[in-house]
């Protein structure tokens, strides 16, 4: 079922009826990413200048500058997530409902949440993300441990929020969180999917898209799965 939902997901995400929100995506994720580099170069730019030794050697200031950026690009890697979090709850609605006609036309269509609610989601994912991929970036100098960490965290929260933004548009929140509580282990392993595609430079620009196009797959398949169970209980 994981396997078979990522690969419909990836597929969908690359094709032409996604590909319009794809693009305005990645490039706001890359907006995002690139205002929070130039903020982080400005902000060492700013405090270097408050020491009187870059006016006796003016390249220090440079130096640090290059650093700050040189750091940042290792800091994107845990940033991602978290702006990849803020984006996907910007486009879950428009990408799920393509991803739901496309694949899945007999079904009932979701329901959009409502502005400020869905803005209100947005937030908390955002900032949920943010401060565990802050968390793992602290134990940067812990190797094994900080890849444990930022993969193991990431799979977990990134696999209770994105499967919540797709079953959100089919069922009240109280119903949503107690399908996923229902099915943990898989919806774990999804977002372990997630979390590994998080990890391919480039590539991961998509991880909200594809996130979204996954979680909605699978809550498919295992609604889909229930109500089989049911109707056959029903003819025994």
């Amino acid at each position: 079922m994981i396997l078979a939902s990522a690969y419909a997901a990836l597929r969908r995400v690359v094709s032409p009826g996604l590909r319009g929100i794809l693009l305005r995506s990645i490039g706001l994720t890359v907006l995002l990413l690139a205002i929070a580099w130039a903020a982080a170069t400005r902000g060492v730019d700013w405090l270097l200048a408050q020491e009187t030794v870059t006016d006796a050697y003016p390249w220090i200031d440079t130096l640090g500058v290059i650093l700050a950026g040189a750091g940042f690009l290792v800091g994107a890697l845990y940033l991602i997530p978290a702006v990849s979090a803020l984006v996907a709850s910007i486009f879950a609605d428009e990408a799920a409902a393509v991803v739901e006609r496309t694949d899945f036309p007999a079904d009932p269509p979701g329901e959009e949440l409502p502005v400020l609610p869905a803005i209100g989601y947005g937030l908390r994912f955002f900032g949920l993300t943010l401060l565990v991929n802050l968390a793992a970036l602290a134990l940067l100098l812990v190797p094994v441990v900080n890849i444990a960490a930022f993969f193991l965290a990431n799979a977990y929260l990134l696999s209770r929020e994105y499967f919540e933004l797709a079953a959100n548009r089919h069922h009240p929140r109280a119903e949503a969180v107690a399908l996923r509580k229902r099915h943990a282990g898989r919806v774990f392993l999804a977002g372990a999917v997630i979390a590994g595609f998080l990890l391919i430079p480039i590539v991961n620009l998509a991880t909200p898209l594809f996130g979204v196009a996954l979680m909605t797959h699978l809550h498919k398949r295992i609604v889909g799965t229930q109500a089989r169970r049911g109707a056959g209980a029903l003819t025994r």
